[in-house]
């Protein structure tokens, strides 16, 4: 089976991990907290002193990091010491250009890569059915969808290099402006003394049928699964949502393209961050909305 470095060890990379494991893959994995590196060795992951050490005899070499500078500084850092032949798989949710840069990086240093970001979310990663999002040659895809397999239900080639993120981004625009618009709808039926269960009946039925309501409803009752029935515990913190939605606007600003809604999805997550709801899941959204002041 094949060898393959780690970096980046958190929420998701330490469940991806743990599935390439079981897949018989060798893993070496590194992460700067201590408590990451407990869990992953726990899952299997043979942890390497540094991030250098764990390339260094890899065939694959993925990351899941914070932001694109986190990135850019583990490609700077590793490219020179990577085995010859070596694939990098950046599965981080980051902006546009620094996902190019970051295939510059690979690319001058003879190296194959693709940025896959994912979606799922923590249960998605440890259930081993993610999606992935990919951009990179058709070369490097080939190379990389046996090993995403093994972490994914479904793996999307998107086109060229950062096309990944850029479906990322889009995709969760429109996954934190439905929120809202389910959460709204959710809030003035209580108002008007309709049911939650009557609402979801229609509207998961008919027009207003969308994932945030059948899948991840923002209230408790109708999904038992979503995290609306568990106190509002993450599956996606409403503070990754509100990174995802700044990223989207930067991208937007980048290219002149006008998305108006999800600009003030952007200001209502900050404002719902602000209040001290950075982690709850971003379907928590709701409890906000309902104290909110009408404007007008």
């Amino acid at each position: 089976m094949t060898t393959v470095a780690f970096i980046g060890l958190g929420h998701m990379g330490n469940p991806m991990a743990a599935n390439l494991v079981k897949a018989g893959h060798t893993v070496l994995g590194f992460d700067l907290l201590p408590e990451n590196l407990d869990t992953a060795k726990g899952n299997g992951v043979t942890i390497a002193a540094n991030a250098e050490a764990a390339v260094a005899d890899a065939e694959v070499v993925i990351t899941m990091l914070p932001a694109g500078k986190h990135v850019l500084s583990v490609y700077e850092s590793v490219v020179k010491t990577a085995k010859n032949g070596a694939l990098f798989i950046d599965s981080s949710t980051i902006d546009v250009d620094s996902a190019r840069k970051a295939h510059d990086i690979a690319q001058k240093n003879g190296l194959l890569s693709v940025d896959a970001p994912v979606s799922g979310g923590i249960g998605g990663a440890a259930a081993g059915t993610l999606t992935f999002m990919v951009g990179g040659s058709t070369e490097a895809f080939v190379k990389a969808e046996p090993v995403l397999k093994q972490m994914g239900a479904r793996i999307v080639h998107c086109g060229e290099a950062g096309n990944g993120q850029a479906a990322k981004i889009c995709n969760n625009m429109i996954l934190g402006i439905s929120m809202i618009g389910v959460s709204e709808a959710f809030a003035l039926a209580e108002k008007l003394g309709l049911s939650h269960q009557a609402l979801f009946d229609v509207a998961s039925t008919s027009s207003g049928q969308c994932w945030s309501l059948t899948t991840y409803c923002p209230v408790p009752g109708p999904v038992p699964a979503s995290p609306a029935n568990n106190g509002y515990k993450p599956g996606f913190a409403a503070a990754l949502m509100l990174k995802d939605l700044k990223l989207s606007q930067e991208a937007a600003n980048s290219v002149g393209a006008a998305t108006p809604l999800g600009a003030h999805a952007e200001e209502i997550y900050a404002q719902f961050g602000a209040a001290g709801n950075e982690g709850s899941d971003f379907s928590g959204i709701i409890n906000y909305l309902r104290d909110a002041k009408r404007q007008g």
